[in-house]
């Protein structure tokens, strides 16, 4: 189907696709159609924005801002523990479907499996953190353009995505800080491959070797090879009788 999830999509709901989410929630006309696989995961309702919850609230934009940053950065280290982490965002929104949101996208597939399996197990401010795959492939789809320029006129109610951002230094801190870590896990993962192409000969070679690097205890040897033992006995000859005692 060349228009579906687009607008002129009259089955499947557009906004769902888009952003992983819809005011209408189970009410909506159209289908939500769930990914079964997806490199991106959404955690529901995490992030809250005191000015949000409290409209007397007199905290400093300053003060706010350094609160979000403590949030983002505790949410992006955690992400990260679960794979090689690609992006996180953050939604602004005061509408219901999208208020407080967490995106994150990964590098595989699995890696998303994992965060949300790992998430959905885990608690956050004292409520349980609710995960799961969402159909989002583009967050530039996903986020308010007129926002971007602050000529959205519908505030924190539009129905794309109002994103908070960090403070720059922390970003390019945590972004400089991801890029280690990716390449360290990508480095160590390439290191498994090869090991597991290796034969039983070679990796009990390379096992000790990395053991003798690191003065660590060698590895228990290997089950003794039956084929390469002495023979314990001729089976084919009849066993000899026994004198009497």
């Amino acid at each position: 189907m060349s228009n579906f999830g687009t607008e002129q999509d009259k089955v499947n709901c557009s906004f769902y696709f888009k952003i992983g989410a819809c005011r209408h929630g189970e009410r909506c006309s159209r289908r939500h159609v769930e990914p079964t696989t997806s490199r991106t995961i959404l955690l529901s309702n995490v992030y809250q924005n005191p000015r949000h919850l409290n409209p007397n609230c007199t905290l400093t934009d300053a003060e706010l801002q350094a609160q979000f940053d403590d949030f983002y950065q505790d949410m992006f280290v955690e992400l990260a523990k679960f794979g090689e982490l690609v992006e996180m965002h953050v939604c602004d929104n005061v509408g219901d479907h999208l208020i407080g949101n967490v995106y994150a996208r990964y590098r595989s597939e699995a890696d998303a499996q994992h965060a949300v399996d790992a998430l959905n197990m885990k608690w956050f401010d004292g409520k349980p953190l609710f995960a799961e795959l969402s159909p989002v492939t583009d967050f530039r789809e996903a986020c308010c353009r007129q926002n971007e320029t602050n000529e959205c006129n519908r505030g924190g109610l539009c129905n794309f995505m109002h994103l908070r951002l960090p403070s720059p230094d922390l970003a390019r801190e945590l972004q400089h800080e991801l890029q280690v870590e990716n390449r360290e896990r990508r480095r160590d993962q390439f290191a498994k491959d090869a090991f597991l192409r290796l034969g039983w000969k070679e990796r009990i070679a390379a096992q000790e070797a990395e053991a003798s690097r690191q003065h660590l205890p060698l590895p228990p040897p290997a089950p003794r090879d039956w084929r390469q033992g002495a023979s314990g006995g001729n089976w084919r000859k009849p066993l000899a009788a026994t004198a009497p005692s």
